[in-house]
């Protein structure tokens, strides 16, 4: 039996209802490890919901800052420290973008999953100091453009749960839009898309208490709501299931190198084409004309939107299975804890 301890991006809470890809890879980890009989530490903001043992940190609910994010890293610190004196842990699995952070000291293998562009990590956090401690990538679109001594595990892509994505409902006009309210994103270009392709669209997601992000949604996509183009908040996941498995398509506009969009790979599981910027790893996940649209501006978009329907959503449930798996991923990431533990073990 092994024994992980999950350690969380501080600032947002861990669940599979989550709005972030890093916090529901790590839910997804959480479940599956507690489902083979081994034992899940997680160490995570407080509103958290996991299988295993939850030992929750400080949620800050005021403004996202400077002050607040160095008060979350000396509560994560403490609490990993805990769990080591605690638990007899295998593995350090970290998840954030701040991991440097809160790494803990020399001892026990520590695996880190990059799941945002390299170029948003500072350079010291991608060469750590501290022994066996181990990085990986989660897509080659990730990778390119690495420095040249960045020294990576294989890279282990995102998957989603296919057959819990199996529902059938009627098929809408809508188009859908999901994810981080926030100006990287682009989900204004998508609500002026759709305006011009004269459909209608829900915008799901969380505006986190970032100023630059509250300050976006009142600029930007507060002005563009209407009776026909609505914002929805965040989503439970049978609630997003429901809305990607009726709309007519899923758009993606996002403005930076999206280093693998899980909210594509559930569009597609569902059957509901994605119609996206040509930015990192979307232009892996979609097959354009196949399963959806690569498109270049917002214009694009619109047009691609009328076009939609001419996509079939077997062929979007085809790509998701064949390529899309979580359990795939599952047994990538159980395989490399092994390995560290197992290397680690022979070291000693």
């Amino acid at each position: 039996m092994l024994t992980v301890l999950g350690v969380a991006y501080p600032l947002a809470p861990v669940s599979r209802d989550a709005v972030g890809g890093a916090e529901q890879v790590l839910a997804q980890l959480d479940a599956a490890l507690v489902r083979r009989g081994h034992r899940s530490i997680v160490v995570a903001c407080g509103g958290s919901r996991v299988e295993g043992v939850l030992v929750a940190t400080p949620r800050r609910d005021g403004i996202l800052d400077d002050a607040a994010r160095t008060a979350a890293h000396a509560a994560h610190r403490e609490a990993i420290a805990a769990a080591l004196a605690r638990w007899p842990v295998d593995l350090v699995h970290l998840h954030g973008i701040d991991f440097h952070a809160y790494l803990p000291p020399p001892g026990v293998p520590a695996l880190v999953t990059l799941h945002l562009p390299l170029a948003w990590y500072p350079p010291e956090a991608l060469h750590p100091q501290r022994p066996d401690t181990w990085l990986h990538a989660v897509s080659a679109a990730q990778r390119q453009g690495a420095p040249g001594d960045l020294v990576l595990l294989p890279d282990i892509p995102n998957g989603v749960a296919i057959d819990e994505l199996a529902a059938r409902h009627a098929r809408r006009g809508f188009a859908l839009a999901l994810g981080r309210i926030c100006p990287e994103k682009g989900f204004h270009i998508a609500l002026a898309a759709a305006k011009t392709a004269g459909v209608g669209l829900l915008l799901g997601g969380q505006v986190y208490r970032y100023e630059a992000h509250e300050r976006y949604f009142r600029d930007e996509i507060a002005p563009r709501l209407d009776r026909w183009r609505r914002f929805l908040g965040p989503l439970d996941f049978a609630r997003k299931r429901r809305l990607l498995t009726a709309a007519r398509c899923l758009l993606v506009p996002s403005l930076v190198a999206e280093t693998g969009s899980l909210v594509a790979m559930e569009a597609l599981a569902c059957g509901t084409p994605v119609i996206a910027f040509p930015n990192g790893a979307l232009t892996e996940v979609i097959e354009h004309g196949v399963t959806g649209f690569l498109v270049r501006d917002g214009q694009e978009m619109a047009e691609a939107i009328g076009a939609a329907g001419r996509i079939d959503p077997e062929a979007c449930r085809r790509a998701a299975r064949e390529r899309f798996s979580a359990e795939r991923t599952v047994a990538r990431y159980l395989a490399v804890y092994e390995d560290l533990v197992r290397r680690r073990s022979h070291a000693a």
